[in-house]
């Protein structure tokens, strides 16, 4: 039975993957796309980017070149031009099948030369010649500069992919260059069915530009404008088709047809949804048509094998994609404008990317260069063998490889709660797209005069938060952030005491919109704020963070919130810190988001799916883990530098929440004073976050110690306190992979449910009676301490508020605990 993927080509479209890197090729990767359907290859400086950053793929080639005394340019397209070489040889078949039509891989000329017409054709030129293979494509962008390269280029005989297109004017214009290229290649004897091209027309991007405009004009009262939400994109591709099939069929190019000439295919680019609100398939299965492509990122194509429709959809709906066009210039929306600044932006990004890919290169190479590995901190004694011989059967199962493809069986035969909850694996490709609206927002309430931002949450919405608070802090002028995520009664007046609720904005954050706490914490602030600034003008004081369609969306709407944003939902909270969740209160205290998501997809990068098991970090830690666990060393023991400490605030709930259910798990225990060695049993594994630059003197004596006694210890060092984005995504990617090497499901919550309910429980009793139940204690702490056995773990819960004198007390009764038992 053919997949969609298949099943699309039979209707005229080609799927094309928009990835590429050395480990796609040389795991196979590459060529089980192909098998199921793939067609082609594009790459631009970001992939390159984020791949030689993330990974170890091409550090052996790198320390050879390194060596030779080549230059940063010169190392990377070295990288770049062998792996296009080899995509396009392994898409070679397809090219050869289709006489030409399809089986290109696209590399990208220098985006410092978007605005130099020459520098893009002497470029373009070399590049093409270097990748000496017929079936290649040179990406140029679509500038004004752009245009005559690509005449000139195709008019030389060059395959050129043109990139960056926005609006059916540029379109038009890339149209009538390609075909004047053709009239120059016929003119000079050349041959024109040699010669191949695509029109990259960029999608999703222009809805979330629109979206965020309509969305400004819906939040000031003016008009009925929701149903234009998500409509942009698709109209502006259909009428652009319509635009193609009227330029390709006119008399100019019937001519050049007749001498074997191919149409210059529109390529749907940007097709990865931005927005949770949205089908993750939609800019798939809205714009199907003949002789088209659509290039897409690996998350999307996953969705699309899964649940994807293959239907003619591209020419449905003309007249209606015209009104939708009409309605928005009815509505303010001047289409040009938003174009021209989508291009300016894109050619911003690529060109900070090729940028931060050059100064990645001279870091990567200067640390191999100084003999750094990844595993250089593991002391792992005797357990040595069973981890790699468990890092080994991940390999041979593709556990890393089936956890990217959402294979629930990697953890259960049900896909309850593990299907519908991997979306922090793909989540910074959203974010990062929606970095200039946070940052924007952000801004927005710096001048509105807030001091601070109380964020009102429980557990997975509010402890990341807490650790880029503790850790990083607030940027200069940017609000203090204050986290609320404790009933505690003094703590919540901790809070309301800190505080202006004049000058406070408060973010509620729940998933389900329903949790308890966060609904009562709102009421109580809700009417401080009322009380302050009046009832009608309250709501502007608060915004909110919840999944599409739940209870706290509608409340939000209804009482005039500031703003509402929706997270996508197929992410539980306890991995919800790089999604809105985490970033909004980022955003709003200045953290510099582009450089927290750099380093989380760089992470990501290193985990993927085409990474060797032994090489991946993620998975490396996960077995680490799940063997010591296994063994009898559960109590995960995390010792950090002091500026990096609340990071252990969040992973605590990431590991106990994950692991800890039928009958297994693993402790985690965090914030533990270093103890004598001597009091430490067999039931240990130590990970040291090590922060560089920090003062990790007596850490680092404490650790050296540790490992001198013989317990097994893992350090991960940490290039400065942003490399916790990079962290976050490691601890959750090995949560997943210690879950199915102990054969848990790591994404549900059944305990976390059960408190919930006997609370609810607990609070109807209380409104029938007036009273909590009364309790009589049944021991007392001496007891209870002795009956404490080797392997047992001791959990103190401590319904106080949270100051730094409460957390020197509970560090002393920690210590005395851990000498006397």
């Amino acid at each position: 039975m053919p997949n969609p993927v298949q099943e699309v080509q039979r209707l005229g479209q080609s799927i094309w993957y928009d990835n590429i890197r050395r480990g796609l090729i040389k795991s196979g990767e590459l060529q089980s796309l192909i098998d199921l359907g793939v067609t082609g290859v594009t790459s631009n400086p970001t992939i390159f980017e984020k791949a030689i950053a993330g990974s170890t793929d091409y550090d052996e080639t790198l320390l050879e070149l390194a060596k030779c005394n080549k230059s940063t340019q010169e190392l990377f397209e070295a990288f770049a031009i062998e792996d296009i070489r080899a995509a396009a040889d392994l898409l070679r078949p397809i090219y050869d099948r289709t006489g030409g039509d399809d089986g290109y891989a696209s590399l990208e000329v220098s985006p410092t030369l978007a605005h130099d017409t020459e520098g893009t054709i002497a470029e373009a030129e070399r590049l093409f010649a270097a990748l000496d293979r017929p079936n290649v494509m040179v990406k140029v962008p679509a500038t004004p500069e752009g245009i005559p390269a690509i005449r000139s280029l195709i008019g030389r005989g060059i395959n050129v992919n043109v990139t960056l297109i926005f609006s059916r004017d540029a379109y038009r214009r890339v149209a009538d260059a390609y075909i004047g290229g053709l009239e120059d290649l016929a003119k000079s004897g050349g041959d024109v069915s040699r010669v191949a091209s695509v029109a990259s027309f960029f999608v999703s991007r222009l809805d979330s530009a629109i979206d965020a405009l309509l969305e400004e004009s819906i939040r000031s009262g003016s008009g009925n404008l929701e149903e234009l939400l998500g409509k942009a994109a698709i109209a502006n591709a259909k009428l652009a088709y319509s635009d193609f099939k009227a330029t390709f069929g006119n008399a100019t190019f019937t001519a050049l047809k007749a001498k074997g000439a191919r149409a210059q295919r529109p390529l749907w680019a940007s097709t990865g949804t931005k927005s949770p609100a949205y089908s993750d398939v939609l800019y798939l299965d809205s714009l199907i048509g003949s002789d088209t492509v659509n290039t897409v990122p690996p998350a999307t194509l996953t969705a699309f094998l899964d649940h994807g429709r293959a239907a003619n959809t591209l020419e449905q709906g003309g007249e209606e994609a015209q009104r939708a066009m009409q309605a928005l210039a009815s509505a303010g929306i001047n289409i040009d404008l938003v174009t021209d600044k989508l291009l300016a932006e894109g050619l911003k990004g690529f060109v900070e990317s090729f940028e931060k890919l050059m100064a990645n290169i001279e870091d990567k190479k200067a640390r191999l260069l100084a003999r750094e590995h990844e595993h250089s901190g593991v002391s792992l004694g005797g357990y040595l063998e069973d981890v790699e011989a468990e890092v080994a059967g991940l390999q041979a199962r593709d556990v890393v490889g089936r956890v990217w493809r959402g294979d629930h069986t990697v953890w259960k035969p049900d896909p309850t709660e593990l299907t519908d909850r991997l979306g922090w694996l793909t989540v910074t490709d959203t974010m990062c797209e929606q970095v200039p609206v946070l940052e924007a927002f952000a801004r927005e309430v710096r001048d509105a005069g807030y001091l601070h931002v109380a964020l009102l949450g429980m557990g997975g919405s509010s402890l990341g938060p807490e650790v880029l608070r503790q850790a990083l802090g607030s940027a200069p002028g940017y609000p203090q952030l204050v986290v609320l995520d404790s009933t505690v009664p003094g703590w919540v007046q901790s809070v309301a005491e800190a505080v202006d609720p004049a000058h406070t904005l408060f973010l509620v954050s729940s998933k389900s919109g329903s949790t308890t706490e966060p609904n009562v914490f709102y009421a109580y602030f809700r009417d401080l704020v009322e009380q302050a600034v009046g009832k009608e003008a309250a709501g502007q004081n608060f915004i909110a963070v919840t999944d599409p369609g739940s209870s706290l969306e509608a409340l939000g709407r209804a009482q005039g919130f500031r703003r509402v944003f929706l997270n996508p939902p197929d992410i539980g909270g306890r991995y919800s810190v790089l999604s809105y969740f985490g970033l909004v209160p980022a955003a709003l205290i200045g953290v510099d988001l582009v450089k927290l998501l750099d380093r989380a997809d760089c992470m990501r990068e290193g985990c993927a799916s085409c990474v060797p098991a032994h090489d991946n970090p993620g998975a490396w830690l996960g077995a680490v883990m799940s063997v010591m666990a296994r063994q009898g060393r559960d109590k995960l023991t995390l010792v950090t530098s002091p500026g990096v400490a609340s990071f252990g605030l969040w992973v605590e709930q990431l590991l106990a929440e994950s692991t800890g259910k039928e009958g297994t798990g693993i402790v985690p225990i965090a914030g533990e004073p270093l103890a004598n060695v001597a009091d430490y049993g067999d039931d240990r594994l130590f990970v040291y976050l090590r922060l560089e630059g920090d003062d990790n003197a007596p850490a680092d004596a404490g650790v050296k110690a540790i490992i001198e006694s013989g317990q097994p210890v893992v350090r991960l060092d940490l290039r400065d306190k942003y490399d916790l984005g990079a962290e976050f995504f490691r601890w959750e990617m090995a949560t997943a992979i210690a879950g199915a090497g102990l054969g848990i499901h790591p994404f549900d919550q059944p305990n976390v449910q059960a408190a919930k309910d006997m609370t609810e429980s607990v609070l109807a009793q209380v409104q029938s009676t007036g009273a909590l139940p009364e309790m009589e204690p049944t021991a007392s702490l001496g007891v209870l301490l002795g009956q404490a056995r080797p392997g047992d773990y001791l959990a103190i819960m401590s319904y106080l508020r949270q100051t730094p004198e409460v957390d020197d007390a509970l560090d002393v009764l920690r210590r005395k605990i851990t000498e006397l038992h």
